[in-house]
């Protein structure tokens, strides 16, 4: 087995656009009301034997590292961890003071992901999915284990 984590370059560029837009509904991901062009942004992919098998994108904003996405192919086999320490690892070469996401209420999978990376519960802003929506309709109403999707949650780990 061949394993391999690299910047996103132009070349895995449209490879990672299409996934994302595939299984997130659109390349466009919403953060605190803010629009990311997820195909823009800056990350990290794992590739297996020169297949993609992961991929997470970031926006830096002065001292703070927001995790825009993160996929991975290969459930509990490493990939996502990679990501997140190549992530992190990136931010504290650029000096930021934390690394910080946001996920949904009905996403209990990556809640305890990023918990058990040393993520920690900051903020629920309580309803804010239903703005997000108005940018961005493709969100379902309801999420995993079909819990009704409606409020981001802020996480965040101190570098």
């Amino acid at each position: 087995m061949n394993l391999v984590i690299k910047s996103i370059d132009e070349q895995y560029r449209a490879v990672v656009a299409a996934y994302v837009k595939e299984n997130w509904g659109s390349s466009v991901m919403i953060s605190r009301g803010k629009v990311y062009h997820v195909d823009k942004l800056p990350g990290y992919i794992v590739l297996i034997d020169e297949k993609l098998k992961g991929i997470v994108t970031y926006h830096m904003d002065g001292a703070d590292c927001e995790i825009i996405s993160l996929d991975s192919m290969l459930e509990k086999q490493g990939v996502g961890s990679l990501l997140i320490e190549a992530v992190i690892k990136n931010a504290q070469l650029n000096e930021c003071r934390r690394v910080w996401l946001i996920t949904t209420n009905d996403n209990t999978n990556a809640i305890r992901f990023y918990q058990r990376r040393g993520f920690d519960i900051v903020a629920i802003h309580r309803n804010a999915v239903f703005e997000a929506r108005k940018v961005k309709p493709e969100i379902p109403l309801l999420g995993f284990d079909d819990i009704p999707i409606r409020h981001e949650i802020e996480m965040e780990r101190s570098l």
